[in-house]
């Protein structure tokens, strides 16, 4: 018998019937979000035809050089879910301050950050990059969101995922069901599920780090890195082998498809970002949803992502995701090494200060 072919509005109608408090509303908003990606995806593929490789010429908040495609891919993003009275505020990685809704446009129950290209310095390469997304009930009285909507721990998510662009376009998410993936089928222009129930692989093959930054490090991401190398007599298990893409979503997409350990530590390469750099609403929280979804684990090195309560959308943080037990390891390593980081970097957090900046 030939397999069902499971449209992802489908898929997400079935797990909605699961819920009996649910509406039609965040299936819509999955599936606004998944005609953004098709619509980027479109755009990708015939990059190299259209005017639209190279520099933007801007700077976004974040101090980094916008790609043409990172302009194109955020408006996309807006513009899909800003006049479907589904979301209440949006925040995107390309913006300093929350994006309000049109006044004429209602305002919905969910609010939406994400990161409209990760990885974007890899696109003239034309290397994997993505779309990460995080959404969150609306807890704010007003009729439409507060800054203190997008400023959840990241256990209050709703649902998280991304959209891979590479050798197929994959829309990967989660919403309290597992981790789930579909493929987009360009002839039919439908995601289709191909990989349901994802999991992270009882055995890990690969770990994911800029070996580079090796002399930036902390004593304790060093040893620890070397102990997944097999350079440490302690350690009883395989080597494990280097993979590292420089986008995010495509690391972290191979770590849940093959097993292992993505990491982004701190590190003494920019005084200005002493605790990470990678965005903790925009990258870290909702691939630490996905991670949990999916067996895995999610660490700042000290204890979960998802713990974290943020005091700005554009806080940073250290990450290690992946297989559960190498992300604990790395925890122990650098509260035996780092002790003195650890003091300081927990004093910023209870002080509420915003690491990075």
């Amino acid at each position: 018998m030939p397999q069902r072919l499971m449209t992802i509005e489908r898929h997400i109608l079935e797990q909605q019937r699961a819920i009996p408090e649910a509406t039609g509303v965040f299936t819509n908003l999955m599936y606004d979000l998944a005609l953004a990606g098709k619509i980027i995806a479109r755009q990708m593929a015939r990059a190299g035809l259209n005017d639209i490789l190279g520099r933007a010429g801007n700077t976004n908040v974040q101090g980094e050089d916008q790609q043409k495609l990172d302009v194109f891919a955020d408006e996309t993003l807006y513009d899909m879910v800003k006049d479907g009275g589904r979301v209440a505020l949006v925040a995107s990685e390309e913006h300093e301050h929350p994006m309000p809704l049109p006044n004429d446009k209602p305002c919905g129950k969910y609010v939406l950050l994400y990161d409209p290209l990760d990885g974007s310095s890899n696109i003239d390469s034309n290397a994997s990059v993505g779309t990460i997304f995080s959404i969150y009930r609306k807890i704010s009285d007003g009729p439409c969101g507060e800054t203190k909507d997008l400023l959840q721990a990241g256990a209050e998510q709703v649902a998280a995922g991304y959209i891979i662009y590479g050798s197929s376009t994959m829309m990967v998410y989660g919403a309290g069901f597992g981790v789930h993936g579909f493929t987009l089928d360009p002839n039919i222009g439908e995601f289709l599920l191909s990989h349901p129930n994802m999991t992270f692989p009882k055995k890990p093959k690969y770990y994911s780090i800029n070996q580079g930054n090796e002399i930036y490090w902390s004593e304790g991401v060093r040893r620890y890195v070397h102990w997944l190398q097999g350079k440490a007599a302690d350690n009883p298990r395989k080597p494990l082998s280097q993979r590292y893409i420089g986008s995010m979503v495509a690391d972290f997409h191979r770590t849940l498809l093959e097993g292992g350990i993505f990491m982004y530590p701190a590190d003494s390469k920019d005084p200005s970002k002493p605790f990470g750099k990678l965005r903790l609403g925009y990258e870290a929280a909702p691939l630490a949803f996905l991670a949990e979804e999916a067996g895995g684990y999610a660490s700042d090195g000290v204890g979960s992502i998802l713990d974290i309560k943020p005091t700005s959308i554009h806080q940073r943080t250290p990450l290690f995701i992946g297989d559960r037990d190498l992300v604990q390891q790395a925890e122990a390593f650098i509260q035996l090494h780092d002790q003195e980081w650890v003091d300081t970097y927990q004093d910023e957090v209870s002080n509420e200060l915003v690491p990075g900046k």
